[in-house]
């Protein structure tokens, strides 16, 4: 027996798939005999059966068609009894093809309109999503939380539906700002990623406001770090070591990456990738924002929680921010020298600022944090699954889960796939949620019913195919933009924190430097990013990593591709895959690698070629390109931090825009080639500022 056709049917519906294999298909050749998971094709007078005791040579020429179900959609194999081959096979099976194709296409579902006035959440969404109505019934704040997706997923499809048509929220006034009471040198806008920032800059003795759309200190996301990434905060003294313990809810030993590899060719199939080192810590999230509100109000800070962003004008001196009190409804005003846009994906300012074109691609990811529920064996809570697949493609989406335990008894949960930006499939949190608390038990054995929800866990992780350092706008006069805002991320593994986190010192002291000197203006703004080029020409691995809209793939395809890549990984000294998950790769680890991947696999590059195409590749090697000529200046200008550090005082108060550029030269030879070295000394808070550790 010999397999001979392997496909993903993108419908949950494996007995419809059954029911018209044995009702409707009509083969080139032979006749259909139903079996219990599919169809036997037999020519219409078989020489023997099967089944009786005969070598393989003797057997009748038979496909035995198999069907199945994983991940919520259907799968099936054809398979050829004996050596010889099927009369007709090839017509048949393209025949089979196409007709399956044609009965069960892709399809992507959208959210229904709601009228929330007239019915609960729940009653609204129960009959599209059954199973993630059921179980976010037994969540703590479930209602608020699923009207929070429900919200998050039409503001996304709004935004990439109508990408030319951003509703404009930044605009210029000439002149000076008119009188306003409340005045402050930065206003943030988004308290996730924002506090970090606005706290850092508050201790530096900048007057700061936060304006946060919920209550202060939700959030739909948990944090995981390693010790060595964590270092930075501390070394920018917004957090005393003592303040980092106390914020570890659980450092596990050690993380794995393994993907699903049953129907790969041996050449793509991998051992287990361990990186004991890589986001081995979680951070207690709630606690972490709590203690940098802290922080920020004892520095004199201002948070105005449950206060949404309208609009911005911006002025010659200073820029004015429109926001709304929600539960008052009544308007808000404040004037900042700076705004600082931290609103993540769903931001209006990054929408606008780059014409509709804010994000190449996407996460989609949910999730959760479950307090208990599991039976003894099912997981060592000392473990952490980083990423892991246990199925195949799964309706056009290579489904992705990520394990990390918590506090306590906690373990947080996540599904994500990397998505292609499309107005006809803007990527679903609701789908996902279907997805996620159905085949859960899948990936984690378990019993759903006994399972204790602590919250869900969601949202929509971008990304940017950068070409250059430049090429994407993250700065207006007056306004710059951080974090998912500014899509700075990896584009392989996705983590708008671990970036910020890893470049705030960076980011930090060209923002001290641009504030102190007034130089607040798009050209200068626009060089405060966390571009890295090293990072950058990874996008092209992403862009393999997802199926574009409309088309079918075989359905090992992207498990086949990570698994070559993370076998290269698992082969390499465990140095190499720390640096390469932490944005640190050098241009010699890069280029190695692909080499190896390329020379093991070959197939490889027809795979990423068929999924980027042409023009991407061209891109792509624009990246590249950009990369090799970043790593050279940087071996050339190995004395650059050196000079820097000499020529300050002398050139700084003469010449600060000469200055600036110079220092935003010297961290794109560092930090933008995955090569971070010490920043320079930043000035020290007014005074030492003790702030509780919350409990």
């Amino acid at each position: 027996m010999r397999e001979i056709l392997y496909l993903e049917v993108p419908t949950p519906d494996t007995d419809a798939v059954c029911t018209w294999l044995q009702h409707n298909f009509e083969p080139s050749v032979g006749k259909v005999l139903p079996t219990p998971d599919g169809i036997r094709i037999q020519l219409d007078h078989p020489s023997g059966s099967p089944h009786d005791p005969k070598t393989a040579d003797q057997l009748p020429r038979e496909l035995s068609v198999v069907t199945w179900s994983l991940q919520r959609t259907t799968y099936l194999k054809v398979f050829r009894w004996g050596n010889g081959r099927f009369p007709g096979e090839q017509a048949t099976l393209r025949r089979l093809t196409q007709h399956l194709r044609q009965r069960f296409p892709n399809q992507y579902p959208a959210p229904p309109v709601l009228d929330l006035s007239q019915q609960s959440i729940f009653d609204a969404l129960a009959p599209y999503y059954p199973e993630t109505v059921r179980q976010f019934k037994k969540m703590p704040n479930g209602d608020y939380d699923l009207r929070r997706v429900y919200w998050w997923e039409q503001r996304w499809r709004e935004g990439v539906r109508q990408p030319t048509q951003p509703k404009p929220v930044v605009v210029s006034q000439s002149g000076t700002a008119p009188t306003v009471a409340a005045t402050y040198d930065i206003i943030y806008v988004g308290g996730a990623l924002g506090v970090l920032h606005a706290a850092v800059m508050a201790r530096l003795g900048y007057r700061v406001l936060l304006l946060e759309r919920l209550p202060f200190g939700r959030m739909n996301r948990e944090w995981n770090i390693s010790r060595e990434e964590f270092e930075s905060l501390l070394d920018l003294g917004l957090f005393t070591p003592q303040d980092f313990e106390s914020l570890i809810a659980r450092e596990y030993v050690n993380g794995f990456h393994k993907f699903f590899d049953a129907n790969n060719p041996p050449q793509a199939k991998a051992p287990v990738l361990q990186t004991p080192t890589v986001l081995n810590i979680a951070l207690n999230s709630d606690k972490l924002l709590a203690l940098c509100g802290e922080k920020l109000r004892a520095a004199g800070g201002e948070i105005w929680d449950e206060t949404e962003f309208q609009q911005a004008t911006v002025y010659t001196d200073q820029v004015i921010v429109q926001a709304r009190h929600l539960p008052s409804k009544g308007d808000r005003q404040a004037a900042g020298r700076l705004l600082v846009d931290a609103m993540g994906t769903a931001s209006p300012i990054a929408w606008q600022l780059n014409g509709g074109r804010s994000f190449d691609s996407v996460c989609p990811t949910v999730g959760a944090v479950i307090s208990g529920g599991f039976e003894p064996g099912v997981w060592d809570e000392q473990y952490g699954d980083v990423l892991n697949s246990h199925g195949d493609i799964s309706r056009g989406r290579q489904l992705i889960w990520e394990l990390f335990p918590g506090e306590g008894d906690d373990l947080t949960f996540y599904l994500f796939h990397y998505h292609q930006v499309h107005p006809d499939n803007p990527g679903s949190l609701l789908e996902m949620y279907e997805d996620f608390f159905t085949i859960l038990p899948e990936y984690r054995r378990c019993d759903l019913d006994q399972l204790v929800w602590k919250k869900p866990t969601f949202g929509y992780i971008p990304g940017y195919f950068s070409l250059t350092g430049s090429d994407r706008h993250v700065a207006f006069d007056r306004l710059v933009a951080i974090g998912d805002a500014a899509s700075l991320q990896s584009p392989l593994v996705f983590t708008g924190f671990g970036s910020l986190v890893r470049n705030l010192a960076r980011l930090t002291h060209l923002l001290d430097t641009a504030l102190r000197h007034d130089l607040l203006t798009r050209p200068y703004l626009d060089q405060i990013r966390a571009y890295q080029s090293n990072v950058a020409v990874t996008w092209i691995f992403s862009k393999g990593m997802m199926v574009p809209t409309g088309r079918s793939l075989q359905p090992q395809t992207i498990n086949a591709m990570l698994n070559t890549f993370f076998g290269v990984l698992a082969a390499e000294p465990p140095e190499v895959a720390n640096r390469f998950i932490k944005d640190r790769a050098s241009w010699w680890d890069f280029n190695r690698m692909a080499l190896r991947a390329a020379w093991k696999n070959p197939a490889l590059l027809g795979w990423i070629w068929q999924l980027a195409g042409p023009a991407d590749m061209t891109r792509w090697l624009w990246s590249y390109l950009t990369f090799t000529l970043g790593a050279l200046w940087g071996w050339l200008f190995q004395g650059l931090p050196a000079f820097s550090q000499w020529i300050q005082p002398w050139l700084e108060p003469r010449f600060p825009s000469l200055w600036f550029w110079l220092l935003s030269r010297y961290y794109a030879l560092s930090y933008g080639i995955g090569r971070p070295v010490a920043s320079f000394r930043l000035p020290q808070p007014p005074a030492a500022i003790a702030t509780p550790v919350p409990k």
